[in-house]
Protein backbone atom coordinates (compact mmCIF):
# COMPACT_ATOMS: atom_id res chain seq x y z
CA UNK A 1 0.00 0.00 0.00
CA UNK A 2 1.31 3.28 -0.66
CA UNK A 3 -0.17 5.01 2.88
CA UNK A 4 -0.27 3.72 5.79
CA UNK A 5 -3.30 1.29 6.84
CA UNK A 6 -3.56 3.00 10.11
CA UNK A 7 -3.28 6.82 9.08
CA UNK A 8 -7.15 7.51 9.08
CA UNK A 9 -10.61 6.82 8.41
CA UNK A 10 -11.90 6.38 5.00
CA UNK A 11 -14.69 7.77 4.26
CA UNK A 12 -15.93 8.40 0.56
CA UNK A 13 -12.54 8.27 -0.65
CA UNK A 14 -10.92 11.00 1.60
CA UNK A 15 -8.88 10.64 4.76
CA UNK A 16 -10.60 11.67 7.96
CA UNK A 17 -8.84 12.57 11.38
CA UNK A 18 -4.79 11.81 10.56
CA UNK A 19 -3.11 13.99 13.00
CA UNK A 20 -5.24 13.56 15.66
CA UNK A 21 -4.34 13.81 19.28
CA UNK A 22 -4.05 10.74 21.65
CA UNK A 23 -7.22 11.26 22.93
CA UNK A 24 -8.94 10.87 19.76
CA UNK A 25 -7.07 7.31 18.73
CA UNK A 26 -7.61 3.93 19.60
CA UNK A 27 -3.92 2.06 20.22
CA UNK A 28 -4.03 -1.42 18.69
CA UNK A 29 -1.80 -3.84 21.01
CA UNK A 30 -0.21 -7.18 20.60
CA UNK A 31 -2.55 -9.64 22.81
CA UNK A 32 0.67 -11.65 23.64
CA UNK A 33 3.77 -9.14 24.03
CA UNK A 34 1.52 -6.07 24.49
CA UNK A 35 4.01 -4.11 22.09
CA UNK A 36 2.08 -1.07 19.90
CA UNK A 37 1.12 -2.46 16.32
CA UNK A 38 -0.75 0.13 15.38
CA UNK A 39 -3.45 3.35 15.73
CA UNK A 40 -6.45 3.94 14.20
CA UNK A 41 -8.69 6.99 14.67
CA UNK A 42 -11.73 7.32 17.48
CA UNK A 43 -13.97 8.70 15.02
CA UNK A 44 -16.83 11.05 17.13
CA UNK A 45 -20.56 10.76 16.13
CA UNK A 46 -20.20 13.86 13.55
CA UNK A 47 -18.04 11.62 11.50
CA UNK A 48 -19.88 8.46 11.27
CA UNK A 49 -23.04 10.48 10.77
CA UNK A 50 -20.61 12.47 8.14
CA UNK A 51 -19.71 8.83 6.68
CA UNK A 52 -23.72 8.04 6.26
CA UNK A 53 -24.29 11.02 4.49
CA UNK A 54 -21.41 10.29 1.71
CA UNK A 55 -22.55 6.73 1.19
CA UNK A 56 -26.19 7.75 0.91
CA UNK A 57 -25.48 10.49 -1.74
CA UNK A 58 -23.38 8.30 -3.87
CA UNK A 59 -25.14 6.23 -6.78
CA UNK A 60 -23.29 2.92 -7.40
CA UNK A 61 -23.26 2.42 -11.18
CA UNK A 62 -21.15 -0.37 -11.62
CA UNK A 63 -22.11 -3.28 -14.09
CA UNK A 64 -21.68 -6.94 -12.94
CA UNK A 65 -18.90 -7.37 -15.12
CA UNK A 66 -17.14 -4.81 -13.68
CA UNK A 67 -18.07 -5.73 -9.69
CA UNK A 68 -16.80 -9.30 -10.91
CA UNK A 69 -13.61 -7.37 -12.45
CA UNK A 70 -13.00 -5.52 -8.84
CA UNK A 71 -13.56 -8.71 -6.79
CA UNK A 72 -11.48 -11.09 -8.88
CA UNK A 73 -8.78 -8.51 -8.69
CA UNK A 74 -8.45 -8.35 -4.99
CA UNK A 75 -8.72 -12.08 -4.20
CA UNK A 76 -5.92 -12.44 -6.73
CA UNK A 77 -4.21 -9.02 -4.51
CA UNK A 78 -4.69 -11.46 -0.95
CA UNK A 79 -3.22 -14.52 -2.87
CA UNK A 80 -0.26 -12.43 -3.73
CA UNK A 81 0.24 -10.95 -0.03
CA UNK A 82 -0.74 -13.55 1.81
CA UNK A 83 2.13 -13.38 3.97
CA UNK A 84 1.68 -9.56 4.87
CA UNK A 85 -2.07 -10.57 5.62
CA UNK A 86 -1.32 -13.01 7.74
CA UNK A 87 1.46 -10.99 9.89
CA UNK A 88 -1.18 -8.42 10.28
CA UNK A 89 -3.93 -10.35 11.70
CA UNK A 90 -1.35 -12.45 13.88
CA UNK A 91 0.30 -9.11 15.85
CA UNK A 92 -3.49 -7.32 16.33
CA UNK A 93 -5.52 -10.71 16.84
CA UNK A 94 -2.76 -12.50 18.94
CA UNK A 95 -4.04 -15.66 16.29
CA UNK A 96 -1.01 -18.26 15.01
CA UNK A 97 0.71 -17.51 11.57
CA UNK A 98 -1.18 -21.09 10.47
CA UNK A 99 -4.39 -19.75 11.34
CA UNK A 100 -3.79 -16.47 10.23
CA UNK A 101 -2.45 -18.00 6.48
CA UNK A 102 -5.77 -19.89 6.27
CA UNK A 103 -7.85 -16.89 6.85
CA UNK A 104 -5.93 -15.20 4.31
CA UNK A 105 -7.26 -17.92 1.80
CA UNK A 106 -11.00 -17.72 3.23
CA UNK A 107 -10.74 -14.60 2.32
CA UNK A 108 -9.62 -14.64 -1.28
CA UNK A 109 -12.88 -17.59 -1.39
CA UNK A 110 -15.49 -14.87 0.00
CA UNK A 111 -14.20 -12.58 -3.14
CA UNK A 112 -13.93 -15.26 -6.03
CA UNK A 113 -17.37 -16.34 -4.74
CA UNK A 114 -18.52 -12.51 -4.94
CA UNK A 115 -17.30 -12.20 -8.56
CA UNK A 116 -19.17 -15.04 -9.43
CA UNK A 117 -22.83 -14.09 -7.65
CA UNK A 118 -22.09 -10.83 -9.15
CA UNK A 119 -22.46 -12.39 -12.72
CA UNK A 120 -25.57 -14.31 -11.49
CA UNK A 121 -28.61 -13.64 -12.99
CA UNK A 122 -30.71 -13.79 -10.14
CA UNK A 123 -34.12 -13.25 -11.41
CA UNK A 124 -37.06 -15.65 -11.60
CA UNK A 125 -39.93 -16.05 -14.34
CA UNK A 126 -43.28 -17.67 -13.53
CA UNK A 127 -46.19 -18.08 -16.72
CA UNK A 128 -49.57 -16.72 -15.15
CA UNK A 129 -51.75 -19.55 -17.48
CA UNK A 130 -51.17 -22.01 -14.58
CA UNK A 131 -54.82 -21.90 -13.27
CA UNK A 132 -58.12 -21.28 -15.03
CA UNK A 133 -58.32 -17.38 -13.49
CA UNK A 134 -54.75 -17.03 -15.07
CA UNK A 135 -53.77 -14.78 -18.24
CA UNK A 136 -51.54 -14.81 -20.89
CA UNK A 137 -48.83 -13.32 -19.55
CA UNK A 138 -45.46 -13.43 -17.68
CA UNK A 139 -44.34 -12.32 -13.86
CA UNK A 140 -40.78 -11.56 -13.66
CA UNK A 141 -38.60 -10.60 -10.69
CA UNK A 142 -34.99 -9.02 -9.92
CA UNK A 143 -32.97 -7.89 -6.83
CA UNK A 144 -31.77 -4.13 -6.63
CA UNK A 145 -29.80 -2.44 -4.19
CA UNK A 146 -31.29 -1.15 -1.17
CA UNK A 147 -32.33 2.42 -1.57
CA UNK A 148 -30.48 3.15 2.31
CA UNK A 149 -27.52 2.37 3.09
CA UNK A 150 -26.01 -0.92 4.93
CA UNK A 151 -24.70 -0.53 8.38
CA UNK A 152 -22.29 -3.49 9.43
CA UNK A 153 -20.71 -4.27 13.01
CA UNK A 154 -17.71 -6.47 13.14
CA UNK A 155 -15.96 -8.86 15.74
CA UNK A 156 -12.73 -9.33 17.20
CA UNK A 157 -12.69 -13.12 15.76
CA UNK A 158 -11.39 -13.94 12.19
CA UNK A 159 -10.36 -9.96 11.80
CA UNK A 160 -10.35 -9.88 8.12
CA UNK A 161 -12.70 -12.96 7.24
CA UNK A 162 -15.76 -11.58 8.83
CA UNK A 163 -15.15 -8.09 7.33
CA UNK A 164 -15.08 -9.48 4.08
CA UNK A 165 -18.44 -11.66 4.62
CA UNK A 166 -20.20 -8.54 4.88
CA UNK A 167 -18.59 -6.09 2.32
CA UNK A 168 -18.17 -8.68 -0.33
CA UNK A 169 -21.83 -9.30 -0.59
CA UNK A 170 -22.28 -5.37 -0.43
CA UNK A 171 -20.11 -5.04 -3.30
CA UNK A 172 -21.47 -7.94 -5.49
CA UNK A 173 -24.90 -6.23 -4.81
CA UNK A 174 -24.03 -2.81 -5.82
CA UNK A 175 -24.61 -1.46 -2.59
CA UNK A 176 -23.04 1.26 0.03
CA UNK A 177 -21.84 0.25 3.33
CA UNK A 178 -20.87 2.05 6.36
CA UNK A 179 -18.53 -0.75 8.55
CA UNK A 180 -17.76 -0.37 12.10
CA UNK A 181 -14.78 -3.05 12.79
CA UNK A 182 -14.31 -4.19 16.39
CA UNK A 183 -11.89 -2.01 18.02
CA UNK A 184 -9.41 -4.71 18.95
CA UNK A 185 -8.41 -5.45 15.52
CA UNK A 186 -9.61 -2.78 13.38
CA UNK A 187 -5.92 -2.75 11.36
CA UNK A 188 -6.98 -6.24 9.41
CA UNK A 189 -10.29 -3.89 8.10
CA UNK A 190 -8.60 -1.12 6.57
CA UNK A 191 -6.12 -3.07 4.67
CA UNK A 192 -9.17 -4.92 3.37
CA UNK A 193 -10.62 -1.89 2.23
CA UNK A 194 -7.70 -0.56 0.76
CA UNK A 195 -7.14 -3.70 -1.01
CA UNK A 196 -10.55 -3.51 -2.65
CA UNK A 197 -9.80 0.69 -3.81
CA UNK A 198 -6.70 -0.56 -4.92
CA UNK A 199 -8.69 -3.28 -6.72
CA UNK A 200 -11.04 -0.51 -8.35
CA UNK A 201 -14.04 -0.07 -6.03
CA UNK A 202 -15.02 3.63 -5.87
CA UNK A 203 -14.20 4.66 -1.86
CA UNK A 204 -18.10 5.64 -1.72
CA UNK A 205 -19.50 2.63 -1.46
CA UNK A 206 -17.35 1.40 1.38
CA UNK A 207 -16.47 3.61 4.56
CA UNK A 208 -14.82 2.24 7.57
CA UNK A 209 -15.10 4.09 10.92
CA UNK A 210 -13.07 2.69 13.72
CA UNK A 211 -14.22 3.92 17.09
CA UNK A 212 -15.45 3.62 20.95
CA UNK A 213 -18.74 1.71 20.67
CA UNK A 214 -19.82 3.50 23.61
CA UNK A 215 -19.62 6.52 21.65
CA UNK A 216 -20.88 5.65 18.07
CA UNK A 217 -22.56 2.35 18.13
CA UNK A 218 -26.14 3.78 18.69
CA UNK A 219 -25.35 5.74 15.57
CA UNK A 220 -24.16 3.30 13.67
CA UNK A 221 -28.27 1.08 14.49
CA UNK A 222 -30.02 4.93 14.10
CA UNK A 223 -28.59 6.55 11.55
CA UNK A 224 -31.25 7.47 9.16
CA UNK A 225 -29.78 6.32 6.03
CA UNK A 226 -29.25 3.17 7.84
CA UNK A 227 -31.49 0.50 5.69
CA UNK A 228 -30.12 -2.34 6.88
CA UNK A 229 -27.63 -3.58 10.25
CA UNK A 230 -25.74 -6.07 10.20
CA UNK A 231 -23.90 -7.84 12.71
CA UNK A 232 -21.87 -10.76 14.40
CA UNK A 233 -21.24 -10.47 17.79
CA UNK A 234 -22.38 -11.59 21.18
CA UNK A 235 -25.84 -12.04 22.07
CA UNK A 236 -26.08 -9.48 24.74
CA UNK A 237 -24.88 -7.14 21.80
CA UNK A 238 -27.21 -8.32 19.11
CA UNK A 239 -30.37 -8.47 21.49
CA UNK A 240 -29.53 -4.71 21.98
CA UNK A 241 -29.10 -4.02 18.30
CA UNK A 242 -32.59 -6.02 17.83
CA UNK A 243 -34.23 -3.21 20.42
CA UNK A 244 -32.29 -0.05 19.24
CA UNK A 245 -32.70 -0.84 15.44
CA UNK A 246 -35.97 0.39 14.89
CA UNK A 247 -37.83 -0.35 11.93
CA UNK A 248 -35.15 -1.44 9.78
CA UNK A 249 -34.07 -4.84 8.37
CA UNK A 250 -31.40 -6.64 11.10
CA UNK A 251 -29.33 -9.57 10.07
CA UNK A 252 -27.94 -11.20 13.55
CA UNK A 253 -25.01 -13.58 13.38
CA UNK A 254 -24.45 -14.23 16.86
CA UNK A 255 -22.90 -16.98 19.46
CA UNK A 256 -22.73 -21.08 19.37
CA UNK A 257 -22.87 -23.52 21.90
CA UNK A 258 -21.62 -26.55 19.45
CA UNK A 259 -21.65 -29.91 19.86
CA UNK A 260 -19.68 -32.86 19.12
CA UNK A 261 -21.87 -35.85 19.25
CA UNK A 262 -19.61 -39.11 19.36
CA UNK A 263 -21.79 -42.26 19.16
CA UNK A 264 -20.76 -45.84 20.10
CA UNK A 265 -20.01 -46.26 16.65
CA UNK A 266 -17.66 -43.68 16.27
CA UNK A 267 -14.03 -44.08 14.71
CA UNK A 268 -12.49 -42.30 17.43
CA UNK A 269 -9.81 -41.78 16.24
CA UNK A 270 -11.27 -40.01 13.85
CA UNK A 271 -13.73 -38.26 16.41
CA UNK A 272 -10.48 -37.45 18.66
CA UNK A 273 -8.77 -35.64 16.13
CA UNK A 274 -11.73 -33.68 14.97
CA UNK A 275 -12.65 -33.09 18.53
CA UNK A 276 -9.12 -31.23 19.11
CA UNK A 277 -9.17 -29.25 15.95
CA UNK A 278 -12.33 -28.22 16.50
CA UNK A 279 -11.59 -27.08 19.64
CA UNK A 280 -8.36 -25.08 19.27
CA UNK A 281 -8.09 -23.46 15.92
CA UNK A 282 -8.49 -20.12 16.15
CA UNK A 283 -7.47 -20.36 19.72
CA UNK A 284 -11.40 -21.56 20.39
CA UNK A 285 -12.53 -18.47 18.89
CA UNK A 286 -15.17 -19.12 16.57
CA UNK A 287 -18.75 -19.34 17.14
CA UNK A 288 -19.16 -22.61 15.41
CA UNK A 289 -15.76 -24.08 17.29
CA UNK A 290 -16.71 -27.16 19.81
CA UNK A 291 -17.92 -25.83 23.29
CA UNK A 292 -19.03 -28.85 24.44
CA UNK A 293 -18.05 -32.91 23.45
CA UNK A 294 -20.94 -35.13 23.94
CA UNK A 295 -19.67 -38.75 24.44
CA UNK A 296 -21.70 -41.89 24.56
CA UNK A 297 -21.10 -43.80 27.79
CA UNK A 298 -20.03 -46.99 25.83
CA UNK A 299 -16.69 -45.20 24.46
CA UNK A 300 -16.16 -42.56 26.65
CA UNK A 301 -12.85 -43.42 28.36
CA UNK A 302 -11.04 -44.71 25.50
CA UNK A 303 -12.07 -41.12 23.44
CA UNK A 304 -11.28 -39.19 26.32
CA UNK A 305 -7.45 -40.59 26.45
CA UNK A 306 -7.07 -40.13 23.15
CA UNK A 307 -8.46 -36.29 23.17
CA UNK A 308 -6.08 -35.79 26.18
CA UNK A 309 -3.06 -37.40 24.10
CA UNK A 310 -3.72 -34.75 21.08
CA UNK A 311 -4.23 -32.48 23.33
CA UNK A 312 -0.92 -32.62 24.89
CA UNK A 313 1.10 -32.77 21.21
CA UNK A 314 -1.22 -29.58 20.35
CA UNK A 315 1.80 -26.57 20.91
CA UNK A 316 0.72 -23.60 21.57
CA UNK A 317 2.61 -19.90 22.53
CA UNK A 318 4.40 -17.10 20.55
CA UNK A 319 1.68 -16.80 17.54
CA UNK A 320 4.60 -15.30 15.55
CA UNK A 321 6.47 -18.27 15.86
CA UNK A 322 6.44 -20.76 12.69
CA UNK A 323 5.45 -23.79 13.88
CA UNK A 324 3.05 -23.21 16.60
CA UNK A 325 -0.84 -24.33 16.62
CA UNK A 326 -2.55 -21.78 18.70
CA UNK A 327 -1.76 -18.21 19.89
CA UNK A 328 -3.30 -16.15 22.68
CA UNK A 329 -7.06 -15.36 23.08
CA UNK A 330 -7.79 -11.48 21.97
CA UNK A 331 -6.87 -10.21 25.44
CA UNK A 332 -6.37 -11.49 29.51
CA UNK A 333 -9.62 -10.89 29.75
CA UNK A 334 -10.91 -13.28 27.74
CA UNK A 335 -8.04 -15.57 29.14
CA UNK A 336 -9.29 -14.88 33.07
CA UNK A 337 -12.60 -16.04 31.95
CA UNK A 338 -12.23 -18.88 30.54
CA UNK A 339 -9.62 -20.01 33.75
CA UNK A 340 -12.68 -18.68 35.90
CA UNK A 341 -15.37 -20.69 34.07
CA UNK A 342 -12.84 -24.35 34.49
CA UNK A 343 -12.11 -23.79 38.30
CA UNK A 344 -15.78 -23.38 39.13
CA UNK A 345 -16.43 -26.43 37.07
CA UNK A 346 -13.76 -28.07 39.03
CA UNK A 347 -15.35 -26.88 42.47
CA UNK A 348 -18.33 -28.53 41.47
CA UNK A 349 -17.24 -31.70 40.59
CA UNK A 350 -15.38 -31.83 37.46
CA UNK A 351 -11.99 -33.19 36.78
CA UNK A 352 -9.13 -31.20 35.08
CA UNK A 353 -7.37 -33.73 32.59
CA UNK A 354 -4.65 -31.40 31.29
CA UNK A 355 -4.26 -27.52 30.87
CA UNK A 356 -5.85 -24.64 32.67
CA UNK A 357 -2.58 -22.82 32.70
CA UNK A 358 -2.91 -19.01 31.78
CA UNK A 359 -0.04 -16.34 31.24
CA UNK A 360 -1.35 -12.77 30.51
CA UNK A 361 -3.76 -13.54 27.28
CA UNK A 362 -2.32 -17.01 26.72
CA UNK A 363 -4.34 -19.54 27.62
CA UNK A 364 -3.29 -23.24 27.06
CA UNK A 365 -5.78 -25.72 25.27
CA UNK A 366 -7.65 -27.54 28.27
CA UNK A 367 -9.94 -30.71 28.80
CA UNK A 368 -12.17 -31.40 31.53
CA UNK A 369 -14.21 -34.33 32.16
CA UNK A 370 -17.10 -35.23 34.38
CA UNK A 371 -19.02 -32.31 33.51
CA UNK A 372 -22.58 -31.29 34.33
CA UNK A 373 -24.29 -29.80 30.87
CA UNK A 374 -25.68 -27.99 33.82
CA UNK A 375 -22.26 -25.78 34.68
CA UNK A 376 -22.10 -22.19 33.31
CA UNK A 377 -18.85 -24.06 31.57
CA UNK A 378 -21.27 -25.75 28.61
CA UNK A 379 -24.60 -23.58 29.66
CA UNK A 380 -23.02 -20.44 28.37
CA UNK A 381 -20.92 -20.01 25.05
CA UNK A 382 -17.09 -20.18 26.48
CA UNK A 383 -15.29 -18.75 23.97
CA UNK A 384 -11.87 -19.72 23.85
CA UNK A 385 -9.61 -23.26 23.57
CA UNK A 386 -11.68 -25.41 26.05
CA UNK A 387 -13.41 -29.19 25.93
CA UNK A 388 -15.52 -29.86 28.06
CA UNK A 389 -16.59 -33.70 27.61
CA UNK A 390 -19.95 -34.52 28.71
CA UNK A 391 -21.29 -38.30 28.75
CA UNK A 392 -24.35 -39.00 27.71
CA UNK A 393 -26.32 -43.06 27.90
CA UNK A 394 -28.09 -43.31 24.48
CA UNK A 395 -29.43 -40.73 21.34
CA UNK A 396 -32.03 -39.47 23.21
CA UNK A 397 -29.86 -38.32 25.72
CA UNK A 398 -27.11 -36.85 23.42
CA UNK A 399 -30.34 -34.94 21.73
CA UNK A 400 -32.10 -33.94 24.85
CA UNK A 401 -28.16 -32.42 26.52
CA UNK A 402 -27.61 -31.09 22.98
CA UNK A 403 -31.16 -29.03 22.88
CA UNK A 404 -30.62 -27.88 26.21
CA UNK A 405 -28.78 -24.58 25.67
CA UNK A 406 -31.03 -21.05 24.45
CA UNK A 407 -28.30 -21.49 21.41
CA UNK A 408 -28.52 -23.36 17.82
CA UNK A 409 -25.89 -22.49 15.91
CA UNK A 410 -24.09 -25.54 14.29
CA UNK A 411 -23.14 -29.13 15.69
CA UNK A 412 -21.10 -32.29 14.97
CA UNK A 413 -22.18 -35.96 14.60
CA UNK A 414 -19.54 -38.95 14.75
CA UNK A 415 -21.51 -42.14 13.42
CA UNK A 416 -21.51 -44.33 10.62
CA UNK A 417 -25.42 -45.27 11.10
CA UNK A 418 -27.88 -43.84 9.03
CA UNK A 419 -30.63 -43.87 11.43
CA UNK A 420 -28.53 -42.21 14.16
CA UNK A 421 -27.85 -39.42 11.40
CA UNK A 422 -30.85 -38.96 10.08
CA UNK A 423 -32.59 -38.09 13.79
CA UNK A 424 -29.67 -35.83 14.26
CA UNK A 425 -30.89 -33.84 11.15
CA UNK A 426 -34.19 -33.51 12.06
CA UNK A 427 -34.31 -33.05 15.67
CA UNK A 428 -31.27 -31.02 16.27
CA UNK A 429 -32.41 -27.27 17.04
CA UNK A 430 -29.53 -25.98 15.02
CA UNK A 431 -28.65 -24.23 11.54
CA UNK A 432 -26.07 -26.34 10.68
CA UNK A 433 -25.26 -30.32 11.19
CA UNK A 434 -22.07 -31.52 9.83
CA UNK A 435 -21.42 -35.59 9.90
CA UNK A 436 -18.07 -36.59 10.39
CA UNK A 437 -16.57 -33.23 10.26
CA UNK A 438 -16.22 -30.29 12.44
CA UNK A 439 -19.10 -28.08 13.50
CA UNK A 440 -17.59 -24.80 11.71
CA UNK A 441 -16.89 -27.07 8.41
CA UNK A 442 -18.71 -24.50 5.43
CA UNK A 443 -17.43 -23.00 2.09
CA UNK A 444 -17.96 -19.09 1.84
CA UNK A 445 -20.48 -19.40 -0.42
CA UNK A 446 -22.84 -22.29 1.43
CA UNK A 447 -25.61 -20.65 3.92
CA UNK A 448 -24.58 -20.03 7.31
CA UNK A 449 -26.29 -19.43 10.44
CA UNK A 450 -28.35 -20.32 13.38
CA UNK A 451 -31.40 -20.30 15.27
CA UNK A 452 -32.45 -19.45 19.07
CA UNK A 453 -29.89 -17.04 21.03
CA UNK A 454 -27.66 -17.71 17.73
CA UNK A 455 -29.97 -15.33 15.13
CA UNK A 456 -33.16 -14.73 14.09
CA UNK A 457 -32.57 -17.42 11.48
CA UNK A 458 -30.95 -15.26 8.56
CA UNK A 459 -28.20 -16.91 7.21
CA UNK A 460 -25.10 -15.50 6.13
CA UNK A 461 -22.32 -17.14 3.26
CA UNK A 462 -22.38 -15.18 0.25
CA UNK A 463 -25.54 -15.89 -1.63
CA UNK A 464 -27.51 -15.46 1.32
CA UNK A 465 -26.01 -12.19 1.99
CA UNK A 466 -26.95 -10.63 -0.80
CA UNK A 467 -30.55 -11.94 -0.30
CA UNK A 468 -30.49 -9.60 2.60
CA UNK A 469 -28.67 -6.65 1.08
CA UNK A 470 -31.33 -6.20 -2.01
CA UNK A 471 -35.03 -5.46 -2.22
CA UNK A 472 -36.54 -7.97 -4.47
CA UNK A 473 -39.14 -6.11 -7.28
CA UNK A 474 -41.82 -8.16 -9.23
CA UNK A 475 -42.95 -7.09 -12.75
CA UNK A 476 -45.39 -8.32 -15.25
CA UNK A 477 -45.14 -8.02 -18.92
CA UNK A 478 -48.20 -9.11 -21.32
CA UNK A 479 -46.16 -12.06 -23.36
CA UNK A 480 -46.10 -15.55 -21.97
Amino acid sequence: MSEPIHEALRIGGERVGAGRSAQRAIAVLNPFNAQLVGTVPKASVDEVRRAFEVAKAYRPTLSRSRRAEILGRAAALVRERVEAIAALITAESGLCLKDARYEAGRVADVLLFGATEALRDDGQSFACDLTPHGKDRRVHTLREPLLGVISAITPFNHPMNQVAHKVVPSVASNNRMVLKPSEKVPLSAFLFADLLYEAGLPPEMLAVVTGDPREIADEMLTNPHAELVTFTGGVQIGKYIAAKAGYRRIVLELGGNDPLIVMEDADLDEASTLAVQGSYKNSGQRCTAIKRMLVHEAVLAQFTEQVVAKTRAWSYGDPSEPGIEMGTVIDETAARLFEHRVNEALAAGARLLVGNQRRGALYSPTVVDRVDPAMTLVREETFGPVSPIVAFRDIDDAIRISNGTAYGLSSAVCTNRLDYIMRFVRELHVGTVNVREVPGYRLEVTPFGGIKDSGLGYKEGVQEAIKSFTNLKTYSLPWS
